[in-house]
């Protein structure tokens, strides 16, 4: 049974930052992709970030750009997420994902494709 857990969620002043992480249980990322997701009250899951274990590519979408990292610590077995310049608008419950069930192009963007979720973690951001 896998599981992961999201971790290094709060509340933070606007231009803060934190650093969340995904831990993964019952097996090693290896070369999965891993992403991260937000969810906003009454909005849609959205796509932050990915990172593809088979090439070590990253993916941003465009809020994401320069100020989020995505990162892989191998002997933890850790997914982080370092977040930087945060706004209000960042606010949301942040979810991380493994596993592509279909892998094409672009595949990492979607929801849908991801088998294994976590519970999320809390991210608020006040101005």
């Amino acid at each position: 049974q896998v599981q992961l857990v999201e971790s290094g969620g709060g509340l933070v002043q606007s231009g803060g930052s934190l650093r969340l992480a995904c831990t993964a249980s019952g097996r090693t990322f290896g070369t999965s992709t891993v992403g991260w997701f937000r969810q906003a009250p009454g909005q849609e899951r959205d796509f932050v970030t990915a990172f593809r274990g088979s090439d070590e590519n990253t993916y941003y979408e465009d809020f994401a750009k320069g100020r989020f990292t995505i990162s892989r610590d191998i002997a933890k077995n850790t997914v982080y997420l370092q977040m930087n310049s945060l706004k209000p608008e960042d606010t949301a419950v942040y979810y991380c994902a493994a596993d592509l069930i279909l892998d094409y192009v672009g595949s990492y963007y979607y929801p849908r494709n991801y088998r294994y979720w976590g519970q999320g973690t809390q991210v608020t951001v006040s101005s």
